[in-house]
């Protein structure tokens, strides 16, 4: 078992490999716990052997993340008589954790919630760190609040079912980690088969991205640190900035992973106009996706369609004296170097779109 530990002003452990969902019992004792999980998933409450645990049940995927979903979500624990010192527990996918980590930032102003992902793309990313989030037509994640978890467990043996698709969407995000901070995880994914979610080169991998985002937010919780030369949690943001919009324009038909693949190659494009990132690795980011079966182009929505989208990024800043709202990209000078590219040339952005296009 692997442990990584989140060494924010409320440290919390990751616990990594076969069989971690059996820590539960004894981080819950004498408590009294919600599970928050969709409707497929179901079958998977038994595994966490709770005695008389309160059923939250939500539909699949983001159409869990809605604010009626929420409400609905109130309206259980507030039937089931919820108290402050009991817990909420989200099992599923990342809309799932996003949903149950928010419900429980809200719940009496805030309850303890322990995370249990069932995806790939949960284990690496969407259940660590602490952002919770819900989708309003506007855009995704628009509305939420950091909240931590007291714990994680990534149990690698709720992923043997997993559809293939799923398991490349998640290898997005680790890819993304690889890109942002640890390039060794570029190297074990071009040589070997991390597609096996059962060997041990796929473990390596998921803890790397673990270690990678436990260290990001430990040093930058609320996403603050941001300049040029030294970039804290936006890192995490690398290829995020299309990706959202293409995620709102697709009605979130795509999985987050596939998004964020086209959005790592259109980050990669403009790093190479702007912070010198080479021909070599713009090419390496395409050839890596492509090798796991992640899309690399795109085509089906209007530039200026996914523009406009892109004014809502949580990373836009609005001008105080034009009024003009700016984008701000992550990107990198090589892999494991991070820099913001604030305010790039409209045209430039056109050509990178462009680009996805061949």
């Amino acid at each position: 078992m692997n442990r990584v530990e989140v060494a924010t002003a409320h440290p919390y452990q990751v616990l990594i490999g076969s069989r971690a969902v059996e820590g539960l019992v004894g981080l819950v004792a004498g408590r009294r716990v919600a599970v928050v999980c969709p409707q497929p998933l179901l079958g998977l409450v038994d595994r966490l052997r709770l005695d008389d645990p309160i059923l939250i049940e939500v539909p699949d995927a983001e159409a869990a993340k809605t604010p009626q979903v929420l409400v609905n979500a109130w309206q259980d624990l507030a039937e089931a008589g919820m108290t402050r010192g009991d817990i909420i527990v989200g099992l599923g996918g990342g809309a799932t954790t996003d949903l149950a980590g928010f419900l429980a930032a809200t719940w009496m102003r805030g309850v303890d919630v322990i995370q249990i992902p069932t995806t790939v793309l949960a284990m690496a990313d969407a259940a660590i760190g602490g952002k919770t989030g819900i989708n309003i037509p506007a855009g995704k994640n628009l509305v939420g609040a950091f909240h931590e978890p007291t714990a994680v467990l990534c149990d690698t043996d709720l992923l043997t079912s997993l559809p293939i698709r799923e398991v490349r969407s998640g290898l997005a995000e680790i890819v993304k980690c690889g890109f942002i901070n640890d390039p060794v995880i570029l190297d074990v994914v071009e040589g070997q088969d991390v597609l096996d979610v059962t060997s041990q080169a796929f473990v390596e991998v998921l803890t790397r991205a673990v270690e990678v985002k436990a260290g990001v937010v430990s040093d930058d919780l609320h996403e603050r640190i941001s300049s040029h030369g030294r970039v804290g949690r936006e890192r995490l943001n690398y290829g995020h900035t299309l990706a959202h919009a293409v995620e709102a324009h697709e009605h979130f038909t795509w999985r987050h992973g596939e998004a964020d693949a086209v959005g790592m190659v259109f980050a990669a494009e403009l790093s190479r106009r702007y912070l010198g990132l080479s021909d070599e690795v713009v090419a390496r980011t395409r050839a890596i996706l492509s090798g796991i079966g992640l899309p690399i182009t795109f085509d089906e929505v209007e530039w200026a369609d996914l523009r406009e989208t892109m004014n809502l990024d949580k990373k836009t800043r609005l001008d105080p004296e034009t009024g003009r709202r700016i984008l701000r990209f992550v990107g990198i000078s090589k892999p494991g170097e991070v820099a913001m590219i604030v305010d790039p040339n409209e045209d430039v952005l056109v050509e990178c779109y462009e680009r996805l296009q061949d």
